[in-house]
Order: C-alpha cells, then structure tokens, then sequence
C-alpha cells in the first residue's frame, strides 16, 4: 500500500460502531486499558449517532479498498456554541505512518472552521505520544494535566486548544 492509496470519506451505517470496537481492542492491547475505557467509547458513539448535528457534527473515516485505516468524529461542544471537540482519533496499526492522522485531524479543523466554530478542545493522554505530535504539528496546545485512574492505572491525561 502507497502511503496515498487511502482515502478520507464521512461516515456510513456501521462505521461508527467500528470506530469504537476498534479503538476498545487497540487500546485494550496496547495500553492495558479495559472496560472503562470501552464504555467511555461506547456512550461517546451513542451520543454522536442519538443527537447528530448536520453541518456542525462529523465523522470522518480513512480507508483503503474497502477497510477502514483510521477515523476520527468533531461535535459540537455541549454549552458552548463556538467550541467543538475533536473525538476518538485513531489509526489502524496497518495506517500508521502514512499521514492518516494528521489528515483525519486537519479534516475537522478545516470543518469547523467552516461550521464557524472558535475552537477546538481535545482530551487525550500523555502516553499516546503519535496523537500528541499530530495534535501539535496542527496547532492544538495543552491548557491542562491531570492524573487519573478511570482506565485502571494512573494515567497522565491532558486538555488541549485550538483557537480557530
């Protein structure tokens, strides 16, 4: 596979639910992360698809001949109208290295600036350093850390800001 024989496409039936599975197994595999985590994910994918907001909500999907490399989901931030959240980044360990995330997040800051957002917030983790690097290469910067245990270890998580 070249490094542009994927491509980015908005979301179908199914996608979303294969975001979170996905996303629940890699992290599960890679972090040590459990169910927590998955139903963290799980609930941010009911919200998504439950209230969807057309023209200021999106989910992206990267895929090559049929299989999906990677997605990512911009809503609506809930009591701020001019802030969005960027959701459940992530790229298949097949995908890696070949620009997927980096387009998948360039995706939702050129759609939010298009929907009129202001900004952008994310909430990530210190360990998922590729995320970290697509995040600053676009802009984002952390406004804040904490150490939590919700995923079952402590975990360095952070809040980051895009002003659009």
């Amino acid at each position: 596979m070249t490094d542009r024989s994927w491509r980015l496409r908005t979301f179908r039936p199914g996608d979303v639910g294969m975001i979170g599975a996905r996303q629940a197994l890699l992290y599960a595999q890679e972090n040590g992360w459990g169910a927590e985590l998955e139903t963290l994910i799980y609930e941010i994918c009911a919200r998504f698809l439950r209230e969807f907001k057309p023209g200021r909500e999106q989910c992206w999907v990267a895929e090559h001949d049929g299989q999906m490399l990677g997605g990512v989901m911009l809503v609506a931030e809930e009591g701020e109208p001019d802030t969005a959240r960027l959701r459940l980044l992530y790229v298949e360990p097949a995908g890696r290295g070949m620009g997927i995330g980096g387009a998948l997040v360039q995706q939702c800051t050129e759609f939010a600036r298009e929907a009129g957002y202001k900004r952008i917030v994310l909430w990530t983790h210190a360990v998922l350093d590729s995320a970290r690097k697509i995040y600053a290469a676009e802009g984002f910067r952390v406004t804040s850390t904490e150490t939590q245990e919700e995923f079952g270890k402590p975990e360095v998580s952070e809040h980051w800001l895009l002003e659009l």
